[in-house]
């Protein structure tokens, strides 16, 4: 209305229509605000209509304005005659009806009071506007809020997916300093229980994963200790999404992503075992090769489930070289496939060592499997070993500054030369220009400072100089200079000092044999 003269002559035609104006209006001052005001007067004619006639509900709506005594009192009458929701008309007509339009609520309030905050479902009438019923447009204003208010709409309406990936869609574009990072554990508990009651729904979970990632990741960078929610939780949930959408690529990577943090963080490979994860992994590695992000992360989980395992039984895992070898061939120039690739060949090159032998901290390997039939290295058998060995030197030589890289590469070759002079002689020989032995002196060069690196050459130069084959090769291609620097430099090393004084006397004595065959 923009003409107030036309509005004065309205409302004094009609005295009735004039009973729901707000206050503020009657001086031609109008705002959304005023809105609410006749919003209000709507709701408490229709909640007093029982026992409030004509008349007196329009006098009821003129005092209010000056007085709330009276309104007070209607309040009352609806919890003595128990109108269905008389609690939640008690708390929001009063501030609905506020005569200064600045302390009167928004609009948005009124949703949140009415859809969220309070029990709105008592009647029939009630529970269908709260289900189905509610529009989207009045859910997206409930979560036009803060990161508490839509956590409390998301648990009002969590019989409703749709609701739920708007909420967590909305949650995803906060910034962190918003979000609120890190969630207590409790918030966390609550997304995964809604991937379990909505697992069919693929938008609900691609959501939640990727919020559950934010969280967890976020939580993790501030403090590597602190606790994820317990593997009996939330295991069982991705273990289950990931079966009940096999064909969601985008998904199974968030979910190799969630089920790699919680491997490192407790001992969960005994049930992902039992769950057969090594064979869901394998599988996708198989079926989505081309897909890079599900074979990086899908790596990376075998390496979080490998790395302090306990393989009882490595039947599952007999595919694995030959898939992985596939893959790191699929993408023979990219480093963090590479990387990623060889760390995973290394620890399947340990599988079946007795306890104790040389690899990883804090490796555990199950004593019962100590038979070996016929010359493997772990789950690599003998007719994959030049594959293997060609990979780690390509990998070798696409990225030498890597650290991780070059030591599992190198400790995987050592774990191949261990087991099989063929493949030993593989390393040393020349191939493209280069032999191994020459790309293991450049690698030393490069990290002669890092006494990890170097320790990690020194164990496969161990292993070469233990075949009388091999060891005029090592003394051609001048590698004693080397390990005799290696014996100089790093005498606080135990390990190396012992690797390197071992593999020079063998040089010595092949040197001395060789001489007294002259």
């Amino acid at each position: 209305m923009a003409d107030r003269a036309k509005w004065n002559i309205r409302a004094e035609e009609d005295p009735f229509q004039k009973s729901w104006m707000a206050p503020e209006t009657l001086s031609f001052s109008f705002s959304q605000k005023s809105d609410v005001w006749s919003l209000g007067c709507i709701i408490l004619d229709m909640a007093s209509c029982s026992f409030v006639d004509a008349t007196e509900a329009m006098l009821l709506r003129k005092s209010t304005r000056s007085s709330p005594d009276g309104l007070r009192g209607v309040l009352r009458t609806m919890e003595e005659r128990k109108v269905p929701d008389a609690k939640i008309f008690n708390s929001l007509l009063p501030l609905m009806l506020q005569n200064n339009p600045s302390e009167r609520i928004t609009i948005r309030d009124v949703i949140h009071i009415t859809f969220v905050s309070h029990n709105f479902r008592s009647s029939s009438t009630a529970l269908a506007l709260h289900g189905p019923m509610v529009p989207l447009p009045i859910i997206d204003t409930l979560l036009e809020t803060n990161v508490a208010s839509i956590l409390e709409v998301m648990q009002s309406f969590s019989s409703r997916p749709e609701v739920q990936h708007r909420a967590m869609k909305r949650l995803l574009k906060m910034p962190e300093n918003q979000l609120g990072l890190p969630w207590p554990m409790e918030l966390v508990e609550m997304l995964v229980g809604i991937m379990k009651q909505h697992e069919r729904v693929p938008d609900v979970q691609l959501c939640a994963c990727s919020l559950l990632l934010r969280t967890l990741g976020h939580a993790l960078a501030q403090d590597p200790a602190a606790v994820v929610p317990s593997d009996s939780a939330i295991t069982p949930v991705l273990l289950s999404v990931m079966r009940s959408h096999p064909e969601k690529q985008e998904l199974l990577v968030l979910v190799y992503g969630l089920l790699a943090i919680v491997a490192s963080q407790e001992p969960a490979t005994d049930e992902l075992q039992k769950a057969g994860l090594f064979e869901h992994i394998l599988e996708h590695l198989d079926t989505f090769s081309r897909n890079r992000d599900i074979c990086i992360n899908g790596l990376s989980l075998l390496w979080a489930l490998l790395v302090d395992a306990v393989i009882v039984d490595k039947a599952p895992l007999e595919k694995a070289p030959g898939l992985i070898a596939e893959v790191m061939a699929t993408y023979p120039a990219d480093v963090e496939m590479a990387e990623a690739g060889c760390a995973v060949l290394w620890l399947l090159s340990l599988l079946g060592e007795q306890p104790g032998a040389p690899g990883l901290a804090g490796w555990t390997l199950d004593p019962r499997d100590e038979a070996r039939t016929g010359p493997s290295a772990g789950c690599i058998e003998e007719h994959q070993f030049e594959e293997v060995v060609v990979l780690f030197l390509q990998s070798i030589r696409l990225c030498q500054d890597r650290v991780l890289l070059v030591n599992n590469a190198y400790r995987g070759l050592a774990s191949l030369a261990e087991v099989s002079e063929l493949a030993a002689l593989q390393v040393v020989m020349p191939e493209e220009d280069s032999s191994g032995l020459t790309l293991l002196q450049e690698t030393y060069q490069l990290h002669r400072d890092d006494p990890e690196v170097v320790e990690s050459i020194c164990v496969l130069l161990a292993q070469l100089a233990s075949y009388d084959d091999i060891l005029p090769e090592l003394l051609s291609s001048g590698i004693e200079p080397l390990v005799e620097e290696i014996h100089g430099r790093f005498t606080s090393s135990l390990e190396l000092v012992s690797d390197a004084g071992r593999v020079l006397r063998r040089l010595e004595a092949s040197r001395r044999c060789s001489e007294g065959g002259q």
